[in-house]
């Protein structure tokens, strides 16, 4: 029995469609924070104090992704950090509601692992709910796998799945 978070064998990331979305990625700026907030809020069902996303930008730059679109205007966000030697993890990742499905994710997902490879990491990881069998899937795309259950990861007491790959 397949779990359907396992890898799909034989589907390189290279497969994926090459349409080029109508976005600009840029690194993240302290007046991103109310767009970056709203996406949290209705994306991932969380709230931070911006204090957060000032001091997790400071401690890899790079790491935190903004797609913004031709009014440059965050769309979509990844937000990287590394607290293990050698491993990114992405903290945060969500895509605005109706702006899903037009290869946004995938650009910001694509240069991050790029970043990634380019700081000589080893390994990549992330955290998603275990009901979010469309993340889910979109992560086995990029070769994440399940690796750990997390029990009451959540704030409302959902159960996470750790998810990793390794960077070659």
């Amino acid at each position: 029995m397949r779990c359907i978070a396992d890898t799909s064998p034989g589907l390189p990331v290279t497969q994926l469609p090459e349409e080029r979305p109508a976005v600009t990625l840029r690194g993240f700026r302290p007046a991103d924070i109310p767009f970056v907030a709203a996406i949290v809020a209705d994306a991932l069902h969380e709230h931070y104090y911006a204090s957060l996303y000032l001091s997790l930008s400071s401690e890899w730059p790079e790491g935190f992704l903004i797609a913004a679109d031709p009014h440059d205007v965050p769309v979509a966000f990844l937000l990287g950090v590394s607290q293990v030697e050698r491993e990114a993890r992405i903290l945060m990742f969500a895509v605005e509601r109706n702006r899903r499905t037009q290869g946004i994710g995938r650009l910001l997902m694509l240069t991050f692992l790029e970043r990634c490879r380019d700081r000589g990491y080893a390994r990549a990881t992330l955290e998603v709910r275990v009901s979010n069998a469309t993340a889910i899937r979109f992560y086995t795309r990029f070769n994440y796998s399940v690796v750990d259950l997390l029990r009451n990861y959540y704030s409302d007491g959902e159960n996470g799945y750790q998810m990793a790959r390794p960077l070659p």
